[in-house]
C-alpha cells in the first residue's frame, strides 16, 4: 500500500530510547528478543513453553536473554493461545443474542460445499449450541432506519436467565449493526449491568462489514475465547508488576501491527495469528533491507508450519479467514495478514493411519512431553526424531548444548511405531516422514501463492522458525523456487518481527456504490472519519511513536459478482480524482488473482479499508564482517554423516558454525550450518553464500 505521512502536529513524542522486549510463545518453544536502540544490540533467549502457565516460560526466556524488565521501555507479545482455544474448542460457555428470525444463521452458514466431490465433508460445528442462541425483538434496516425498536426488558430478562445458567460469555449480533450500532450498544449496556461478571462483546466492535453469518461467527469467536484470554492477560500483568515493569504492554495483532493490552481484553480475536503475523513483518523488513520485492515467508516451528507472502514489498492481507480449515472451519471477518498453516512442525507425530498409511501430524508432542529424543517422557516418534536419526541435528549441541538429544531412543521409537510395521529400516522410515512432511508444507505454500494466482518460481523463500531451514530446500525444489534466504537467528525470527512492528489501527466500513456513480468527496470523507478515529486512539494510548501514516484500500467487484478483491488505493488517486485509475487498479488485481480482468465491465465498491499506523523504531541490519570465498578453517566443526534422499545414502559432509562464517563465504552442498536453535541443510548440488548482512543465501541447484 502507498503510505501518507501525517503532519508534524499529528506525530507524537520522540521514540523510546530504552530497550524494546518481545516474547513469542509457540506450541513448543517460547522465544525472546530484545533490542537496544542506543547500542544497536540484539539479544535472544529460548526456552520450552510452559503450557500450565505460559508466562513462566517468558520469564525464564527473558532471564536467559540477559535482560531486565526494568530496563525496557516497551514489551511486545504474541502467542498461539487464542488460535489454540478455538481449534481445541476449550473456550468459555457462550450464549448468543441475535435479531428475531436469525437464530440459525450461525449454523446454516453459506449452504455451500467447499469441496463438491468430497464424500467425507463435514459441516462446520458452531461454538454455541442452539439452546443458547436467543432471539431479540429489534430490527434496523440496511439503510440504518429503525424498523423494530429494541425490547429492553426482553434483553434484561434473557440476561438474568443466562446469569443463572452460569454463562461465561455473551455475544451480541443484530442485523445491520454495521450500518447503525445503536441497538447493540444499548443491549450490551443492559447485559453488562445485569451480568457484571460475564464477558460481553458486540459485533460492531469487531466488524463493521456486511455479511451476517461472518459477523456472527466473528463475534461469537471473540466471546468464546474472551474469558480465557482475560485470565491469561491478567497473569501477564501481575507478572509484569512483580518484575517492576512500567512501560506499555503491547499485543501483536493478526494484521501485523500492535495494540495496547487494554484493547486486547475487549477485542482478543485480533491476536489470533499474532506470532505468525510477526514473522511476516520480520520477512518484509528483511526484504526491504536486501532488495527483494517478492518473497514467500516460510515458518516452521515445533507444532505448525506457516506461509505468507511479501508481494511488491508489502505483505498480502485478507479481510476474512477460515479458522479450522476451509472445508469445515468457521469464518472470521477481521483484517489479517494472509497466512495459511498446517499441523506439521518439529513435534508433529508420525503414525500409521487406517490401511497402514504413514501420516505426519496434525497431532503434536508439543513442549510436554515433546519429541522422544528430548528425553522428557515422549514416546511417539516425531519429525524432530526423524531429523536426528538422519544426522541433521547435533546430538551434543542442540540449543547451544543446553539440551542433550537421545538418538538411540528416537531410533527405537521410529522402529517400533513406523519402520517395523511397514517392513522398513529406521533410516527409510525417517526419510519417509520428512518427505511426507515436506509435501504437506509445500501444499500450504501453494495455498498462499498458486491459489492466489502467484507463480512460486518468481519468488524467493525466507525460511525461519527453528525447523524452517532444515526443510526449506526440499520444499523449494518441489515448488520451483530458486533461492532461499535464512536470516539471522531464524529460531527467534517471529520475536524479532515483533520488534519491527508498528502500532496499528485497522478500520473497515461497508459502503455499496457503483464505481461510476461514486464521488471522491464522499469516499474521502468516509476515509477521513475512520482515520481521525485511528489517530485519536493512537494519540490517546500514550504509546510513543515516531510519526503517523495512513494506508487506504477498497473491496471491489464486477457488477453481478458475489465476492470481492481488495485493491490498494494510492493517495495520488485522490489527488487526481480519476475514477478510471481506480478501475484500472481493480482490473489489474483481479487479473492477478483470477487470471483475467474485464476492463469493459462495470465495477462497484463494497467496502472501504484504512489503516492508521504509528511507526516505531526498528532493529537495524548491520553489515557482517567480510571474508573470502572460502570459510575460515575455525568455522568448520567436526564432519558428520547425514542421509540425503537424492543419493539414497549417508554422506560424510562438513558442518559449519554460523558464527564463524563471514560475508562473501561460499559453500558447495552438501553441508550443514549450525547455530543456536536452528540448522540449515544445504543439499547436494545447492550452493550457499553469505550476503553482506550475514544472511545465508542458498541457491537451489547451484545456479548463479
Amino acid at each position: 500500500m502507498i503510505a501518507a505521512t501525517a503532519s508534524a502536529a499529528e506525530a507524537q513524542r520522540p521514540p523510546v530510547q530504552s530497550q524494546r522486549l518481545s516474547a513469542d510463545i509457540g506450541g513448543t518453544f517460547t522465544d525472546i528478543a530484545a533490542f537496544d536502540p542506543k547500542s544497536g544490540q540484539l539479544r535472544f533467549g529460548k526456552t520450552l513453553s510452559t503450557p500450565e502457565r505460559l508466562v513462566d516460560g517468558v520469564l525464564t526466556g527473558v532471564g536467559k536473554a540477559g535482560v531486565d524488565f526494568g530496563d525496557c521501555g516497551a514489551f511486545l507479545h504474541g502467542s498461539t493461545i487464542a488460535i489454540n482455544i478455538l481449534l481445541e474448542r476449550t473456550g468459555a460457555k457462550t450464549a448468543l443474542l441475535t435479531t428475531r428470525g436469525f437464530r440459525d444463521i450461525y449454523e446454516i452458514g453459506r449452504v455451500n460445499r467447499p469441496d463438491a466431490y468430497n464424500l467425507y465433508f463435514r459441516k462446520h460445528v458452531p461454538l454455541v449450541e442452539r439452546a443458547l442462541r436467543f432471539e431479540i425483538d429489534e430490527r434496523i434496516t440496511a439503510d440504518g432506519e429503525v424498523l423494530v425498536p429494541l425490547a429492553d426488558e426482553q434483553v434484561r430478562h434473557i440476561a438474568r436467565e443466562l446469569g443463572a445458567l452460569g454463562i461465561q460469555a455473551i455475544a451480541i449480533m443484530f442485523m445491520h449493526s454495521y450500518r447503525r450500532p445503536d441497538h447493540e450498544i444499548r443491549a450490551k449496556q443492559i447485559v453488562v449491568e445485569t451480568c457484571p461478571d460475564v464477558f460481553v462483546t458486540a459485533s460492531h466492535e469487531i466488524s463493521q462489514e456486511y455479511r451476517e453469518f461472518e459477523r456472527t461467527s466473528t463475534v461469537v469467536a471473540n466471546a468464546f475465547i474472551g474469558p480465557r484470554i482475560s485470565t491469561y492477560l491478567d497473569e501477564f500483568n501481575t507478572a509484569l508488576d512483580t518484575e517492576r515493569y512500567t512501560g506499555p504492554f503491547l499485543i501483536m495483532q493478526s494484521s501485523g501491527g500492535v495494540y495496547e493490552v487494554e484493547q486486547a481484553y475487549r477485542e482478543c480475536i485480533r491476536m489470533l495469528e499474532s506470532g505468525p503475523a510477526a514473522g511476516l513483518i520480520g520477512a518484509r523488513t528483511l526484504c526491504a533491507r536486501i532488495g527483494i520485492q517478492n518473497a514467500i515467508a516460510f515458518d516452521m516451528g515445533g507444532t505448525t508450519a506457516k506461509a505468507g507472502v511479501v508481494h511488491g514489498g508489502e505483505v498480502l492481507m485478507t479481510g476474512s479467514s477460515m479458522i479450522g480449515s476451509y472445508l469445515e472451519g468457521l469464518p472470521l471477518q477481521i483484517p489479517m495478514i494472509d497466512i495459511q498453516e498446517v499441523g506439521t512442525g518439529g513435534g508433529s507425530i508420525a503414525s500409521l493411519g487406517p490401511g497402514g498409511a504413514l501420516r505426519v501430524g496434525p497431532q503434536s508432542a508439543g513442549a510436554a512431553p515433546g519429541p522422544v529424543c528430548y528425553g522428557l517422557g515422549g514416546t511417539a516418534p516425531t519429525v524432530t526424531d526423524a531429523n536426528l536419526v538422519l544426522g541433521r541435528l547435533n546430538v551434543e549441541n542442540f540449543l547451544g548444548g543446553e539440551m542433550a538429544l537421545d538418538v538411540d531412543a528416537a531410533r527405537r521409537a521410529l522402529e517400533k511405531d513406523v519402520a517395523n510395521p511397514l517392513g522398513l529400516s529406521a533410516t527409510e522410515a525417517a526419510d519417509g516422514i520428512l518427505r511426507i512432511a515436506a509435501n504437506s508444507m509445500a501444499n500450504v505454500v501453494r495455498r498462499v501463492t498458486t491459489e492466489r494466482g502467484l507463480d512460486t518460481s518468481r519468488f524467493d523463500m525466507i525460511a525461519y522458525g527453528g525447523a524452517g531451514p532444515l526443510h526449506a530446500s526440499t520444499i523449494a525444489k518441489d515448488l520451483g523456487i530458486g533461492r532461499i534466504v535464512v536470516p539471522h537467528s531464524p529460531g527467534h525470527f517471529s520475536a524479532f518481527g515483533m520488534l519491527a512492528a508498528d502500532y496499528r489501527r485497522d478500520f473497515v466500513r461497508s459502503w455499496f456504490m457503483p464505481l461510476g456513480q461514486a464521488s471522491f468527496e464522499a469516499i474521502e470523507s468516509l476515509y477521513i472519519e475512520m482515520e481521525d478515529q485511528g489517530r485519536s486512539e493512537i494519540v490517546g494510548s500514550g504509546v510513543k511513536v515516531d510519526e503517523l501514516v495512513v494506508e487506504r484500500a477498497a473491496d471491489m467487484r464486477y457488477v453481478g459478482q458475489e465476492h470481492t478483491v481488495t485493491v490498494d488505493l494510492p493517495l495520488a488517486l485522490f489527488e487526481g480524482r480519476d475514477l478510471a485509475d481506480v478501475k484500472s487498479h481493480f482490473d489489474a488485481v483481479h487479473e492477478l488473482r483470477y487470471g483475467y480482468g474485464a476492463p469493459g465491465e462495470e465495477a462497484e465498491i463494497v467496502s472501504l479499508r484504512t489503516s492508521v499506523i504509528g511507526t516505531m523504531g526498528k532493529p537495524t541490519h548491520q553489515r557482517a564482517a567480510e571474508g573470502g570465498e572460502a570459510p575460515l578453517s575455525e568455522a568448520r566443526n567436526a564432519d558428520r554423516e547425514v542421509y540425503f534422499s537424492e543419493t539414497g545414502t549417508f554422506l560424510q559432509i562438513p558442518v559449519y558454525g554460523r558464527d564463524g562464517l563471514l560475508a562473501g563465504n561460499r559453500i558447495q552442498g552438501p553441508a550443514l550450518i549450525e547455530e543456536y536453535a536452528s540448522t540449515t541443510v544445504v543439499h547436494p548440488g545447492d550452493m550457499l553464500h553469505v550476503d553482506d548482512v550475514g544472511n545465508l543465501v542458498v541457491t537451489i541447484g547451484g545456479a548463479p
